[in-house]
């Protein structure tokens, strides 16, 4: 079960929404209704690797009420982050 994380702790700002549902298993909790583009998902990335720079070997997903753009969804698949909708 997914528990709420301070993201003050990795260096985000403190509007993200971060969950951790196991030892180094983060998600990002995205919740509006407008597409996720581009622009979204290089935010989401660098949110990623911050995460994982912090957490050595962490898995990072993106959960989001929203559609994800087509070339977003490939840049998350190449940079390791999963997408739950």
């Amino acid at each position: 079960m997914p528990h709420p994380v301070d993201p003050k702790l990795f260096g985000l700002h403190p509007a993200t929404q971060l969950e951790q549902s196991g030892k180094k298993r983060f998600v990002i909790v995205v919740n509006r209704k407008s597409r996720i583009v581009m622009k979204d998902g290089e935010k989401i990335v660098q949110k990623a690797n911050r995460i994982r720079a912090k957490v050595a070997g962490a898995t990072i997903s993106l959960q989001s009420s929203a559609p994800v753009c087509s070339k977003t969804k490939a840049m998350l698949q190449v940079n390791k982050v999963e997408i739950i909708e």
